[in-house]
């Protein structure tokens, strides 16, 4: 009898972390890579896999799942392990599976690590660099042990910070509790996450009450303090509550805030506990030129909210406080703004980097004008979709293109495509394109994700790559390179004349993985020149370009694309997390190729 508490994410992790021990104790590379793509197919499930368990079959229905893993799957939903799981876990030191999770260490040299150096957890990894005994092991040479404790510093910055893709679904499922509770009018996330910050160190929520239920504040502190997922309570009272929240994982926790507001103020608190701190003083600077005072409790007149606050330092004394003054605004937003002569500054733009001097409202992208995707695997690499599921799932979100770009032959471990395969590639996705693709009223484009090798060459022939309707040339591999050598790289393929988009230009992890380092004055002169957009990968551990980048391309007047790198359903969620990065940068529409409309994008396209 299957078990249905086992969630889906407990499943791929399990087929995850046997992938990982099979690769660390050298087993078949076909074998490691039929486990990791088993996790994600199950982590793209919609529905329960549990529930599938007493159906062999329906369990190998699902792409990516064959008979020997579904046995497997059945094993752990019905008895709770899986015996290969067990077999292998006691082989190898628990914390060895931790030093694989350093950035740059590979499962080869993590072996040699442990079978030569004895070293079995990050502790021993830190020991055996400070003693020097990690130089010893072959082809390790200093450069390569400085790489090594970079990746451990940011490793540990990341224990710190969340990414915003972490802490975006725990802001939404509190915003949701609290939004449910009786008497609650308004509920807003604030702070970093609400400006799009690609890492996040706390949440904070700013509550406001429905008329009549202003003393109802007592009911918000406690649905917060006993909200799902909440591990301990740190400060809590009438109006605010601090507690720590589980994140997914299971290691870590966030601290989360609530701040219960008067109606009044609920305006001036959302921009207060929103942020910047540098768009506040500045925004607190205008103020007072104006004889105003701003703060989370409203814009008031100088003089009168003087003479409050020293009222009510003076209760103390026995001395009656004076009421609060009538704000000159504060209930919303834009009456703050608007009463200092600002235009309403987009949330995502208050980093105090020339929003003040808009003349107008910013108007910038939003999730809703995007219409293609261009930058989108299947089956055929590292996908779990299949080429119609993929079409489907673009037609579903309203988009007019969806570009299937699957690895080009060097990204092995994603199972590039051969000359030969990418050939036969092409014939099946036009073949799509010409029956439901038009049954849909869906363009679908072949292209590719074609590696950019560590000379700037690109990964097929031109002969190859005249084929396809798009090329997106991306690093993936010798991303330390020095910023010279990687500047020039990346100029020679914006330089090619069938590379139409640059994507994830450096290559880098959050908290993980710096990546390449050019001249990004240099490479974006090029792309201008060369017509060739540079992409905001969506994807919550890149969001590459980064928002300093976008503002940088978006003031030289390049073309920006921003794509969900789609290798399974839910990554095209991760549009909002690319759209948040390209509104940091000031990205208008126009200037991205995503929202174009069929024909202008077709056209640019040159088909």
């Amino acid at each position: 009898m299957a078990r249905t508490d086992i969630t889906n994410e407990a499943v791929a992790a399990r087929l995850e972390e046997i992938a990982r021990l099979l690769d660390l104790l050298g087993e078949d590379g076909f074998k490691v890579n039929a486990h990791a793509r088993a996790a994600r197919a199950i982590e793209a499930l919609p529905g329960s896999v549990a529930a599938l368990a007493g159906d062999k079959k329906a369990l190998l229905a699902i792409e990516g799942i064959g008979p020997k893993i579904a046995d497997k799957i059945i094993e752990l939903c019905e008895h709770g392990k899986i015996t290969e799981h067990e077999e292998l876990k006691a082989k190898v030191p628990n914390g060895l599976l931790d030093v694989m999770q350093v950035p740059g260490l590979g499962p080869k040299t993590v072996r040699a690590m442990w079978q030569t150096l004895k070293i079995t957890d990050v502790a021993s990894l830190k020991r055996a660099i400070d003693d020097g005994s990690l130089l010893t092991l072959p082809r390790m040479g200093e450069k390569a042990v400085e790489k090594i404790k970079a990746s451990l510093a940011l490793a540990e910055q990341g224990n710190e910070r969340l990414h915003l893709g972490r802490a975006w679904p725990i802001a939404e499922a509190l915003a949701a509790h609290l939004r449910a509770v009786p008497g609650v009018a308004q509920v807003q996330p604030a702070g970093s996450l609400r400006r799009g910050k690609e890492t996040v160190g706390d949440l904070d929520f700013v509550v406001s009450m429905k008329k009549g239920r202003e003393d109802d504040a007592a009911t918000v502190m406690e649905a917060f303090r006993t909200a799902p997922g909440v591990q301990a309570v740190m400060v809590t009272g009438e109006t605010k509550t601090s507690v720590r929240v589980g994140v997914g994982d299971g290691k870590r926790s966030i601290q989360a805030d609530v701040r219960v507001v008067p109606a009044g103020s609920f305006g001036s608190a959302l921009q207060y506990f929103t942020g910047s701190k540098e768009h506040n003083v500045r925004l607190r600077g205008l103020a007072q030129s104006k004889g105003l005072t701003l703060n989370e409790w409203g814009l008031f007149k100088d003089a009168e909210w003087r003479a409050y606050h020293e009222s009510t330092q003076s209760k103390a004394k026995g001395h009656k406080p004076l009421p609060m003054p009538k704000a000159v605004a504060g209930a919303t937003e834009e009456s703050i703004y608007g009463a200092l002569g600002v235009a309403l500054p987009p949330a995502e733009a208050r980093e105090d980097r020339g929003e003040f001097d808009a003349q107008s409202p910013l108007e910038l992208i939003s999730v809703e004008q995007v219409r293609a995707e261009l930058h989108a695997h299947t089956t055929a690499s590292d996908g779990v979709l299949s080429i119609e599921q993929l079409v489907r799932a673009a037609h579903a979100r309203g988009f007019h293109t969806i570009a299937v770009t699957d690895h080009s032959q060097s990204s092995t471990i994603a199972r590039g495509l051969k000359p030969d395969r990418m050939r036969e590639h092409i014939k099946a996705v036009r073949a799509v394109n010409e029956s439901l693709g038009k049954e849909l009223g869906i363009r679908v484009l072949i292209g590719s994700e074609v590696d950019i090798l560590a000379d700037g060459s690109l990964d097929y022939k031109d002969e190859l790559l005249e084929q396809l309707d798009i090329v997106v040339a991306s690093p993936h591999a010798s991303l330390s390179q020095d910023p010279p050598t990687a500047t020039k790289r990346l100029l020679k393929a914006i330089a090619h004349p069938r590379v139409h988009i640059l994507g994830h230009p450096t290559g880098r992890l959050i908290l993980q993985r710096k990546g390449l380092e050019p001249a990004m004055d240099e490479i974006m002169s090029a792309a201008r020149e060369h017509d060739v957009a540079l992409e905001i990968n969506a994807h919550w551990l890149r969001l590459d370009l980064r928002d300093t980048h976008v503002r940088m391309a978006t003031d030289n007047g390049c073309l920006i694309a921003i794509n969900c790198d789609v290798h399974q359903p839910d990554d095209f969620d991760n549009l909002r997390f690319g759209v948040a990065t390209a509104r940091r940068g000031w990205v208008t529409p126009a200037r991205c190729i995503n929202t174009w409309d069929a024909k202008k994008l077709h056209t640019w396209l040159g088909l």
